[in-house]
């Protein structure tokens, strides 16, 4: 292999070039890293007027590449470690997950086969196994890493649905779906994840299978309108083939009643999914892990590790309670998975995956857990249960400010209503609120979510960052103050 050969490999020139990007993009990474701004606030057309892709028929080499993606990615990319990028579930990522990227990437294992991922697809098991055992799940390793949270619920509903035509006698795989599909439904919160009417559209039953269940006022699944709901859809004929219960709702971060629902369902045979892609964290908490009460009798779960796990982007899982409805997707093919692989104990993931290449991403969680250990992990995500309920105290004693609801996991929703605005009506407030958070994005100083609760539009703080402060915080709000100020009422 010549010295000009793009490839990774084991030649003396390739190694040489591998460390030359690395050291290169590693050092273009600490400066970015030193800069204060959270965001160089460009705006969507500047941002379309400046990128522009210019490949070389020559090529322009290693450096000039990624000095142009400093330049044009980096520069302008969204600093989510910032104490003020706040808006969304986007974590800071882990040091050593980092590290593990590094290895992933060289690497590049796919996990669809042993032979492709000897030591990635036992250490995958492993976790696995681990993860299990954190849920209270009875010993095994029926679960398998996803992309993340949706992809997971995809699977959930995916099995919660042939394995009840199964119990009819009738295979999906084989044989596809069957019958008055609109007599099928299932039931979620209103506040679970829009991915549950995403995932039955992309199933073929549509949005209209979905029947969403009230909430209370801590924004939790009402048990007193599901159980009236089942009762109406048996007096309706129609069946319910699943009910998701959500364990850190987007916005308010609510848990349902896990163990309550999970009787329920118990009662009439019904599958429950839990999308624990936020709360799933409290698996490792020493203060709250209580709140996950009753995750155990529920049928598969989805966990996201790159929300408050600190992983970088993607890593995500989902676990199955019962490792027979693995089953229900199973294919087999013969240059992966083949019979005589199974006979001899080979493991090959791909059977219990609905992606075919896949990454590594379990090795982020092994180093993080390896690097840290089950306690300092558990005290930089409680670091954010215990913070918003700090900031949730301090924003009620603020007069122009609102408290809309006591937080639950690691989110504050509040709104402004201090000077300029003396108005009582709801549209003005809402769109005064929607402004602040317009207004801190476009100068770069902040990031702070603008969502809607109980239909109030309001201002949220998602508290991911274990390096965050409430005196960070208190200067946030105070630039809240400080923008709100300076706009104009109408």
């Amino acid at each position: 292999m010549s010295n000009n050969n793009p490839i990774l490999a084991s030649a003396a020139g390739s190694i040489e070039a591998y460390q030359q990007v690395i050291a290169q993009s590693s050092e273009a990474v600490v400066q970015w890293l030193q800069q204060s701004e959270m965001y160089q606030g460009k705006s969507v057309a500047e941002l379309r007027e400046r990128i522009a892709l210019e490949f070389n028929p020559q090529g322009l080499g290693n450096q000039a590449a990624i000095e142009r993606a400093v330049e044009y990615f980096l520069k302008d990319s969204l600093s989510v470690h910032h104490p003020q990028c706040v808006a969304h579930l986007h974590c800071p990522s882990l040091v050593v997950s980092q590290a593990a990227e590094v290895l992933i990437n060289a690497t590049n294992q796919s996990m669809d086969s042993w032979d492709q991922s000897p030591s990635a697809t036992i250490i995958e098991l492993k976790l696995i196994e681990w993860l299990r055992q954190q849920v209270g799940y009875q010993p095994g390793d029926a679960g398998v890493f996803t992309s993340g949270g949706t992809q997971s619920n995809l699977m959930g509903l995916m099995l919660a649905r042939d394995a009840y035509f199964a119990r009819q006698g009738h295979s999906i795989q084989q044989d596809g779906l069957v019958g008055d599909l609109r007599k099928i439904k299932v039931f979620c919160s209103e506040n679970a994840h829009f991915s549950v009417q995403k995932n039955m559209a992309l199933m073929g039953m549509g949005y209209q299978a979905v029947t969403l269940i009230k909430t209370d006022r801590y924004a939790r699944m009402d048990i007193n309108d599901l159980t009236q709901k089942l009762a109406q859809a048996q007096a309706n004929g129609e069946q319910v083939m699943a009910i998701v219960a959500t364990a850190g709702t987007t916005d308010a971060g609510a848990i349902d009643p896990l163990r309550a629902i999970a009787k329920l369902a118990a009662e009439q045979q019904i599958w429950v999914h839990v999308d624990a892609a936020w709360g799933g964290a409290l698996l490792l908490s020493e203060q709250y892990r209580d709140y996950l009460d009753g995750l155990e009798l529920v049928d598969s779960v989805t966990l996201d590790f790159h929300k408050q796990f600190f992983q970088t982007i993607s890593c995500g899982a989902f676990l199955l309670k019962d490792a027979r409805h693995f089953e229900l997707m199973r294919y087999q093919a013969a240059y992966l998975n083949s019979e005589f692989d199974e006979e001899q104990g080979v493991p090959n993931l791909v059977s219990k995956s609905l992606q075919t290449t896949r990454r590594f991403d379990a090795l982020k969680l092994w180093m993080s857990l390896e690097a840290l250990g089950q306690k300092q992990y558990a005290a930089i995500i409680d670091h954010g249960v215990t913070l918003a309920q700090q900031v949730a105290e301090y924003v009620s004693e603020q007069p122009a400010l609102e408290l809309v609801m006591q937080p639950q996991l690691a989110s504050v929703l509040f709104r402004y209503r201090g000077q300029p605005l003396n108005t009582a009506d709801s549209a003005s407030v809402a769109l005064f609120n929607q402004r602040i958070g317009d207004a801190l994005l476009e100068s770069g100083r902040a990031n702070v979510g603008v969502t809607e609760f109980n239909g109030v539009t309001c201002l949220k703080l998602t508290l991911l960052n274990p390096t965050v402060t409430l005196e960070d915080i208190k200067l946030l709000l105070a630039l809240v103050e400080k923008t709100a100020l300076q706009l104009p009422v109408n």
